[in-house]
This record gives C-alpha cells, structure tokens and sequence, in this order.
C-alpha cells in the first residue's frame, strides 16, 4: 500500500533535499574562484635558480619555471624576472599523456612524469633552452631541451623539445584540461610568439626549471 504524503509535508521535503545539496557542494571550489588563484611565491625555487644561473653564467633576467602541481587548465608556466623578483608572465602548457591517449586531458590534474625513453611522459629537473630549429607543429619554431639532471638526462634522445600547438589556448579553461602530448612542454601559438623574441634575445643560456 503506498504512502500519501501531503501538500505541506512535500514541501518540506523539497526544502530539506535544496538545503541538503547547497551543504554538499559549499566545498566544492568555484571554478573563477581557482582560475584567478595567485601562483605561489616559489621563493626556495627562484633563490635556487637565481644561484645556478649566476654560477653557470645563464642569463640572470629571467627564468622559465613550469609547475606540474598546479591544474593543467590553469596557467602553469612562469616567467620569472630575477630583477624585478617577481612573476611577469603566466602561461598554459600541456604535459605528457604517459599511458593515456594522446591528446586527452586523462592526467589534467595528476600529471605522472618520467625519464624513460618512449614512455610519452614529461620530466622534472633543470634544463638549458637550445638551440632554436624548425618544428613541424604550431608556428614551426622549437628550441631544444638539454636535461641537467638525473630526472631528464634523456631529453635530447627522447626528443623532447619546447614549441607551440594549436591545442594549446591562450586562456585558462579549468575544470577542463589542456590537451597532453608525448612529453613535451607545449604552449599556444601567441605564447611562442612571446617567448621566442625574448629568447632570441637572450644574451646567455636560459633556464626552464619544470617541478612538480
């Protein structure tokens, strides 16, 4: 035999189940409220980089740091001025698919890393930007990534290099993912455009440091 319920008792049903999901989700972050997060200060980074770069002769304007920790729909890539002390620029950049299928946003929030030759995963550690050649993807520019540490001494031989891709957008798109690729750290076309002028006239080598 079913169970009638009246006017009044249904409607506080349907208030209790509104306030019971609005508890629910008054955790969940908003998403504009994450996409405008200020980046971390990384000062134990920057002190770092600023005494590698001075004691290896690179340049000491600027370095490229990228964090593998932070969302792949959220800028990532750090342009960080030593002069001024402090972040100039803030980019998107894609990590490696690994396992995943290319060009899917699997790990966007849980990049896996590693040095292993074919694994299609991105690297941590310090690295000298190259030399600049032609690429076939984005605005046809790449430059070289020489692994510095253990962690992604095989950069060259697995071919991992810095350049553009047109999966890559200029504007942070979280919850979503930035499409990952087979271990390079890609960025949009008009990103490239910005940092290889100020590449190109580096007056020394310059650092990416990617950690994560």
């Amino acid at each position: 035999m079913g169970i009638k319920i009246n006017g009044m008792a249904s409607a506080w049903l349907v208030l209790l189940s509104i306030l019971f999901f609005n508890a629910s989700c008054s955790n969940i972050p908003d998403e504009k409220e994450i996409s405008s997060v200020s980046p971390k200060s990384y000062q134990n980074e920057t002190t770092a980089a600023l005494e590698f770069c001075k004691s290896n002769k690179y340049n000491t304007d600027y370095f490229l740091l990228i964090d593998l920790s932070i969302h792949s729909g959220l800028k990532r890539l750090f342009v960080y001025d030593f002069k001024q002390k402090a972040i100039t620029d803030r980019f998107l950049v894609s990590h490696g698919c690994c396992n995943n299928p290319w060009s899917s946003t699997w790990s966007k929030s849980a990049a896996t890393v590693s040095n292993k030759d074919g694994s299609h995963c991105s690297s941590i550690g310090k690295y000298t930007i190259g030399e600049r050649g032609y690429s076939s993807w984005g605005i046809h520019v790449k430059y070289l990534m020489h692994g510095l540490d253990a962690s992604n001494g095989n950069a060259l031989r697995r071919e991992i290099v810095f350049h553009s891709w047109e999966e890559v957008g200029d504007e942070e798109i979280y919850p979503k993912g930035t499409p990952e690729g087979w271990g390079c750290p890609a960025v949009s076309n008009n990103t490239m455009k910005l940092i290889d002028q100020k590449l190109k006239n580096a007056s020394s080598k310059v650092l990416m440091w990617v950690i994560q």
